[in-house]
């Protein structure tokens, strides 16, 4: 990957390298992760070790966890577009998730937990569309998935070293979660200096170009005369062909998705690793992300990015698989390794996806649409899979939702692979 925040001058685009905006947004990426995972990789034990949840309880918080995103990430996308202002939006995301690490300081009660977590999540669902349209609007047609990539690249370096510092403050201290939540809240009040300071404001003019500039650009209606968005411009996205099928192919198959903290929890029960190195599992899960990210971008630019992502969720069944069948280190090793390249062929493929097929003026609410369905299915699949874990047992509950993923494959693969990538405007 090579990309550079000073060799590259605002407004550039050159066929080797992504523009700026990107790079200072993965940036930002990076420590807003760093903060966030330190958090999430102890979550498990801390709500199940600490404070007593069943696998039910904890499935409610998971659902929570994805579910708390689904309406804020649509009126994130929406407000970004009516009011022109995705820095603003996206930065006030990004203020509610360094509060939320505050509000876990006293917790001591699922209440509690659920509130600071509802926050965290209502933070990273109003800052998700913005920012990607923000990638969006700066990167070249051709080399939106290498964009999507790079930034998804360095989100997941972020994603890798929050583990890691999770665990070395707890070898310092085992048990001290609150040392914990307060160093997280440290680099996420960091992570809001930089996106304020570093990433201009953008907006998109009435043909569609860019616009960027000072105040006086940024006043929402001072657009040249142009409309702002509605709730009919929103409803009318469901009109496309090809983004109402990848919308809906998008939802089912993550409906039929297993939390990663219930995956690692299912290691753990089998045996597979012990609660000392938990933290680490999502350390590998990241590391691979991280060295996957940036190919898979580009193969998705070359062969499709319906294609590309439609085969993440195969590698994810893999992962489900290698989970229940094998056993040990080498079970655990395989299943972190399918569902690294899980994420890496669809976290950032799916908007590079949607982009194409929406017009300019509303490519925030369409991508905080597919993106809030997605939110809306794991929610699901997190309650659903710890229900059926507390009927049965976590092997059980694994081939389950195999069985169920498979079925949701077989369906959407068809939807998908009539979404074609193509534009409906003009950039």
């Amino acid at each position: 990957m090579y990309v550079s925040v000073r060799g590259i001058p605002h407004g550039t685009r050159s066929a080797t390298r992504v523009p700026r905006v990107v790079v200072v947004l993965g940036l930002v990426s990076l420590i807003t992760d760093v903060s966030t995972e330190m958090v999430t990789a102890v979550l498990p034990l801390f709500a199940t070790l600490a404070l007593g949840l069943t696998p039910l309880a904890y499935g409610m918080l998971d659902g929570l966890y994805q579910g708390a995103t689904v309406l804020v990430r649509l009126l994130g996308g929406f407000f970004a577009d009516r009011l022109r202002r995705p820095k603003l939006v996206a930065g006030a995301g990004y203020a509610l998730g360094a509060a939320a690490k505050l509000m876990l300081l006293p917790v001591t009660g699922a209440g509690a937990l659920s509130a600071a977590v509802g926050v965290d999540r209502a933070g990273k669902g109003l800052r998700t569309a913005p920012r990607d349209q923000l990638i969006a609007t700066a990167a070249p047609a051709d080399r939106l998935g290498r964009s999507f990539g790079v930034h998804r690249a360095l989100d997941a370096t972020g994603a890798l070293l929050g583990p890691i510092v999770a665990f070395g403050l707890l070898a310092l201290a085992p048990g001290d979660f609150d040392m914990i939540f307060v160093v997280s809240f440290c680099a996420a009040v960091l992570g809001v200096l930089l996106f304020i300071q570093h990433v201009p404001e953008h907006r998109a003019g009435r043909h569609g170009g860019l616009k960027q500039g000072g105040l006086e650009d940024d006043v929402p209606g001072s657009d040249d005369g142009a409309r702002p968005v509605s709730l009919r411009d929103v409803a009318a996205l469901l009109r496309i062909g090809g983004f109402r099928r990848l919308l809906c192919a998008a939802a089912v198959l993550s409906a039929a998705t297993i939390g990663d903290g219930f995956l690692y929890l299912v290691l753990l029960d089998n045996d597979a690793v012990t609660t000392r190195w938990f933290p680490l599992l999502f350390v590998c899960t990241s590391l691979v992300y991280l060295a996957l990210a940036v190919p898979f971008g580009r193969v998705s630019d070359r062969y499709g990015r319906n294609r590309v992502f439609a085969a993440g969720y195969g590698l994810l069944l893999c992962a489900y698989l290698a989970a229940i069948l094998t056993g040990g280190v080498a079970g655990a090793g395989l299943s972190l390794l399918f569902l690294g390249a899980y994420y890496a062929a669809t976290d950032g493929v799916l908007p590079a996806a949607a982009a194409p097929l929406l017009p300019a003026e509303l490519t925030a609410t369409g991508i905080s649409v597919v993106q809030a369905a997605v939110a809306a299915g794991r929610a699901l699949g997190a309650v659903a899979f710890g229900a059926v874990w507390t009927a049965a047992e976590g092997e059980a509950a694994v081939w389950t939702f195999t069985a169920a993923l498979t079925v949701a494959l077989i369906t959407a693969v068809p939807l998908i692979t009539r979404a074609r990538d193509h534009r409906t405007e003009t950039r």
